[in-house]
């Protein structure tokens, strides 16, 4: 039997530099380990492991991260 294909999505976000810095650090680590890594997957792993968060616990982390303008920078 045919498996059916799951639909992909393409999407754009905004983060801080020194969190955006962090996944090119976790890159370098992971080709230091011998595997290579792209940011999708580090993204997808961390959808991954906040799945599996409490409301509480996910509500904690938010109140640590940096607050982010909503939108589009103006050109």
């Amino acid at each position: 039997p045919k498996t059916k294909k799951i639909k992909q999505i393409r999407d754009s976000f905004t983060m801080p530099e020194p969190e955006y810095a962090v996944i090119a650090q976790v890159k370098k680590a992971c080709l230091k380990a011998g595997f290579e890594m792209k940011k999708s997957d580090l993204l997808r792993i961390g959808v991954s492991l906040i799945k599996g968060l409490d409301i509480s616990t996910l509500k904690i982390i938010l109140a640590t991260l940096t607050p982010l303008k909503a939108g589009r920078p103006k050109k």
